[in-house]
């Protein structure tokens, strides 16, 4: 059974700038634009899903990124994202965490 997420507001789903590592911190939120699932776009998610998730056609996914780790390297600093999809019901449908390389500020 899929729950309601109250925290989540389809309305503050904006979009952010690029950052730098050392302008990432632990905790800020980065969201994706939203999109409105057609034929297509409904086909491409059940196959990056693997077809479990409650998502349906003509649905409006809103993904986004919550930083939730930080390791910084010499030139470059590893991000891991906690990535959140949620739908016009506020259900939270996906969810998982990767890793990510991000360049450092270049030295004046």
């Amino acid at each position: 059974m899929v729950k309601t997420d109250p925290d989540f507001d389809p309305k503050a789903h904006t979009l952010s700038d690029s950052n730098y590592f050392e302008d990432l911190e632990i905790g800020q939120r980065f969201v994706i634009p939203s999109r409105t699932l057609g034929d297509a776009n409904f086909a491409a998610f059940q196959l990056a899903s693997g077809d479990n998730h409650p998502v349906y056609c003509g649905d409006t996914v809103y993904p986004a990124l919550e930083i939730v780790g930080l390791k910084p390297g010499k030139t470059t600093g590893v991000i891991t994202p906690r990535s959140t999809v949620h739908n016009q019901r506020r259900e939270l449908v996906m969810e998982g965490e990767q890793k990510m390389l991000v360049r450092k500020r270049p030295a004046l």
